[in-house]
């Protein structure tokens, strides 16, 4: 007959028990104070039990809810004071802007007028030809400009003075 080698196993198992709840408890109390969040996960892995355990221990649940919950609903951390702009410095920030602003406006102004002189003279001078100004071409030279395709007998006695039509002047 065998002989009855239960109470040492039983006693083996309630040492584990006590160890991993041990093991449980400090990890949640590392977690809590570091700031992270408590999770199942997060505690098992720091106490290095598994999470069917964790689930398994009534008062252990509880308390890893209860800080979840209480880690969930925290709001995110403020800037610290130290790095947080004040209300002078984001109102000269403001004036800045604005004033960047106020110059960008004028200097567009300034040349909308502009270009509307030199479309005036272009348009005004007596060597140019009416109509659209003509295409800039390739630095290289390498391109020929477009050209229209004429049609039939026109095609063969066609020059830009001949083909171009004229637009009244305004």
């Amino acid at each position: 007959m065998r002989a009855d080698n239960t109470g040492p196993l039983i006693h083996a198992a309630r040492n584990r028990s006590e160890l991993t709840r041990a093991k449980a408890i400090r990890a949640l109390r590392e977690l809590d104070h570091a700031g992270t969040p408590v999770t199942f996960a997060a505690v098992a892995a720091a106490a290095g039990v598994s999470r069917s355990r964790l689930y398994a221990q009534a008062g252990i649940r509880d308390q890893i809810a209860r800080l979840r919950d209480a880690t969930a609903r925290a709001p995110v951390p403020a800037i610290p004071a130290s790095q947080r702009a004040s209300q002078a410095s984001l109102l000269a920030r403001l004036a800045e802007a604005a004033d960047r602003n106020r110059k960008l406006a004028g200097e567009n102004a300034r040349l909308r007028r502009q270009l509307a002189h030199a479309l005036g003279d272009r348009r005004a001078s007596p060597g140019r030809a009416p109509g659209p100004a003509p295409r800039q071409q390739h630095l290289d030279n390498n391109h020929a400009p477009p050209t229209r395709a004429l049609a039939g007998s026109q095609a063969a006695s066609a020059t830009p003075s001949t083909t171009r039509k004229t637009r009244p002047q305004p």
